[in-house]
């Protein structure tokens, strides 16, 4: 069911396979897809768009835009136990997200110059929350909740619907709670594109979030620079790094945790221990025992599963570093020592009593984070996704003239004339 290796350098090549799972050759027929459908909507707006929903989803969207008393009625009737964990989710979210919030930079320079950054929201946010598989109110909260904390004025949302029209109840109820009262009942590829557009009955934003299948990921990066994104996800992944102080149990749990969320999922562990290492098929195999999601555990186990058997920490730390995964566990006696030595990582869980599961829901940071070794150069979802800096310059006669020598030098060491002459009718000094 699942792939174990020992060597280090056959490690490597299967961790190298799984990060390109989803490779540029098996995405051309989607590409040609995906360029169609975002044409046609930019052309054809809510015509576009009511065409693509009775083709992909197989209903009629009429309205497009749920209505919000559907919100309302979804939060009313949702269990109280559910709402509760939905409101703790919220406020978790919300606390560490207000933590984050960056400050303006303002200070004077040598000369009495005036230098600065100042960080203001953009106007409108588009969040994408998918369907299909699964229901994703999480996904509501950490991708609106950032918006919030950051002022966005106008925050919109588009989810698929099923094959009656009806978004899911939950779904609605976490949009609900964190206010979104502007909710499309569109998905895919041309959810995206109205988003960026604009339509008729859908604004266009200025920055899109949120996942989505390989359809919404393609649209995203075809959108890009039309309107903002917040990163081009693929599909989940797991690394746990694990010791003797293992329990098997936990680690197949956490490897099946990410396994049912896609085939395409990958669950991968690096462990210095033999008899771990041999244990964990069997306790997967128990664990699936009447799963409700065993066929796709089964196919991204079977697929994209991995167990390497490690000769030192050090060298677990190293092929993690080489993956950048998604999540990484570190499931071994001494976390915080082994995380100093991690430097690629979209989230670090630290200990037996952090599972992944506590990040996806509530534990306070954003759970959209980078996948398929991306997290070598970006970071999870934040207040800052929705925000934009601009630099503020303010230079005096005295700050103009005690560098105008330097920047006429530069001015002309690159030929531009008028940039050097806009510094000489400024100033007394000529060359």
């Amino acid at each position: 069911m699942i792939n174990c290796v020992k060597d280090l350098d056959q490690a490597k090549r299967k961790l190298k396979s799984l990060s390109a799972r989803t490779s540029p050759e098996s995405q051309k027929a989607a590409i040609s897809t995906v360029v169609e459908i975002l044409n046609n909507v930019q052309k054809e707006g809510d015509k576009a768009l009511i065409s693509y929903t009775e083709r992909f989803d197989g209903f009629h969207p009429n309205p497009l835009k749920v209505p919000f008393e559907q919100l309302e009625i979804a939060w009313e009737t949702t269990p109280s136990s559910l709402k509760k964990a939905l409101e703790l989710a919220k406020n978790r979210i919300e606390d560490f997200h207000q933590r984050q919030k960056p400050t303006d930079l303002n200070y004077t320079g040598i000369h009495g110059e005036r230098l600065g950054r100042r960080w203001r929201p953009v106007q409108n946010a588009g969040i994408y929350v998918p369907g299909g598989k699964a229901s994703y109110p999480s996904t509501v909260l950490m991708n609106a909740i950032p918006a919030q904390v950051a002022g966005v004025e106008r925050l919109i949302m588009a989810s698929p619907a099923d094959r009656n029209g009806y978004v899911n109840k939950t779904v609605l109820a976490a949009a609900h709670l964190v206010g979104i009262n502007e909710l499309f009942r569109i998905g895919g590829a041309q959810a995206i594109a109205a988003m960026a557009f604009g339509t008729r009955t859908i604004p266009k934003v200025d920055v899109i979030s949120g996942p989505g299948n390989l359809y919404v990921t393609l649209a995203k990066k075809a959108v890009y620079g039309e309107v903002g994104v917040d990163s081009l996800a693929g599909p989940s992944e797991i690394l746990i790094i694990a010791d003797h102080t293992a329990d098997a149990e936990h680690v197949a749990s956490d490897m099946l945790a990410q396994a049912e969320h896609d085939p395409l999922a990958a669950s991968i562990l690096l462990t210095t221990d033999p008899t771990l290492a041999k244990a964990i098929p069997e306790a997967i195999k128990q664990q699936m025992s009447n799963h409700p999601r065993a066929e796709i555990c089964k196919s991204s186990l079977a697929n994209w599963g991995l167990i390497v058997i490690c000769k030192t920490l050090n060298e677990c730390t190293y092929l993690s570093n080489l993956f950048a995964p998604e999540h990484l566990e570190l499931l071994v006696e001494n976390p915080h020592a082994i995380s100093e030595n991690i430097n690629n990582a979209g989230a670090i869980f630290l200990g037996n009593w952090s599972p992944e599961a506590v990040g996806d829901y509530l534990a306070g940071p954003n759970h959209t984070l980078p996948t398929s070794g991306t997290a070598r150069f970006s970071g999870a979802l934040s207040v800052e996704t929705f925000l934009r800096h601009t630099s503020l310059i303010e230079f005096n006669a005295e700050a103009l003239n005690a560098t105008s020598s330097a920047i006429r030098e530069l001015a002309n060491s690159e030929g531009l004339h008028s940039h050097s002459e806009s510094i000489r009718l400024r100033t007394e000094e000529n060359f």
